[in-house]
């Protein structure tokens, strides 16, 4: 089922609703928000940043070792949920997906996902959709039971209402309005970059306004007689032709011109100034500018990843979590985590010292060594555990002891 015949059958849900009561006075109804900010490169380059960043992660449905009574998780890998992550919909690869829902959030605070489902004759759903959409208003909604619903009106003029329990909804900078996040109005909180995104701009206009005072008359010919117009202007014309044509630099002059030099003292911003601007705008965002332009050390790095991707990553967990699965299925430990890539902050000699690690305790396969490495997975190697020399020799010591009836050699 399409996204468009989904929202089509909810279209007229809305019989004897009343808008959602909301404790700070204002109506429900929101409109995306203005992104002037958006203009600024730097804004575009720090929002790309974190988008890249995160849409590295892996979505994976996890669920509890409940049988055990331990918190350990366990992937469901041929889950119809887990089938979903890494296929959302026909148009968009897992990638593209959180690309544009990221995207979203950031432009907006908001980012509003609709799964699309099936319901069988038991009433259990089989998704089959996730949709990232992108409203111009939304409208909150409850009926006689306070059961919250979710108005969308888009670009085109198509309305349709939803259930909010149906729809996934992301919020970021959660903070003064119920149902949003952002300012009281439930739009981005501008104020304070716009100041030195202004500030920024015309700094940068005064770098261009030097550059091209650089190009502005540099000097006076002064001649010691009397000349007419015409003879003015034939004499200009053939100074322009020898500063033309000149490669030593000299430009010759009769005795009857002197040349008298300006002095143009070009003002440049420095480079200081420009970085703690950038730097400034940059903060905002989470995003340092070794981050930003690549060069940063794993300290870096990591402290970037706890800062400003870690606490996105566990709220878009969350709030996937929250929709997709029923009390009952999270009773049972069902929940949407996003790994980062395996390995994130690691180099080379710290790889090296934990696989001695978890060799030695048999921890992991023989193909994760070679891939966490840059080497192709084997399929020769597939489901080998790797292990150190010792512990395969124990290992083939208690198989033969258990092949001999449990009669080893003693020593």
């Amino acid at each position: 089922m399409g996204l468009f015949d989904f929202i089509n059958k909810f279209k007229d849900i809305k019989t004897n609703m009343q808008y959602a009561k909301i404790l700070n006075g204002y109506t429900p109804i929101f409109s995306q928000f203005g992104q002037d900010i958006y203009a600024s490169d730097v804004v575009q380059q720090a929002i790309s940043c974190l988008v890249t960043e995160l849409t590295k992660a892996n979505p994976c449905h996890v669920m509890k070792d409940t049988k055990n009574n331990t918190n350990d998780l366990t992937p469901v890998d041929k889950s119809n949920i887990q089938r979903l992550l890494e296929q959302p919909n026909e148009r968009m690869t897992q990638t593209d997906f959180f690309e544009k829902m990221y995207w979203q959030l950031f432009l907006n605070y908001n980012a509003f996902i609709i799964p699309t489902y099936i319901r069988d004759n038991r009433g259990s759903k089989t998704y089959t959709g996730l949709y990232p959409i992108q409203p111009t208003n939304v409208t909150f909604l409850q009926d006689s039971t306070g059961k919250l619903f979710v108005e969308f009106l888009f670009a085109n003029g198509y309305k349709t209402t939803l259930r909010y329990s149906d729809i996934i909804h992301i919020r970021y900078r959660y903070s003064v309005n119920e149902f949003l996040g952002g300012n009281e109005s439930g739009q981005p909180d501008n104020k304070a970059i716009l100041k030195t995104l202004d500030l920024n701009h015309t700094l940068l206009q005064g770098v261009s306004k030097a550059l091209k005072s650089s190009f502005a008359i540099n000097g006076v010919i002064k001649y010691n007689t009397l000349m007419d117009d015409g003879k003015m202007e034939e004499n200009i014309k053939k100074i322009e032709k020898h500063l033309a044509n000149n490669e030593s630099g000299f430009l010759p002059l009769d005795i009857k011109g002197e040349f008298i030099p300006l002095q143009n003292k070009i003002q440049l911003v420095d480079a200081n100034t420009l970085k703690f601007i950038d730097e400034k705008i940059l903060r905002n965002f989470g995003v340092s500018l070794p981050i930003l332009i690549g060069d940063y050390t794993k300290e870096q790095y990591e402290a970037f990843y706890q800062k400003s991707l870690e606490p996105v990553l566990k709220r878009t967990g969350e709030s996937f979590t929250m929709s997709l699965f029923t009390d009952r299925e999270k009773g049972f430990g069902n929940k949407i985590l996003l790994y980062p890539h395996e390995l994130i902050f690691m180099n080379t000699g710290q790889k090296i010292d934990l696989f001695n690690l978890l060799v030695d305790s048999a921890s992991c396969y023989k193909n994760e060594v070679r891939t966490a490495f840059g080497m192709r997975p084997l399929k020769e190697l597939a489901g080998q555990i790797a292990m150190s020399s010792n512990k395969s020799n124990a290992e083939n010591n208690k198989i033969e002891n258990e092949n001999n009836g449990g009669i080893g050699n003693e020593e």
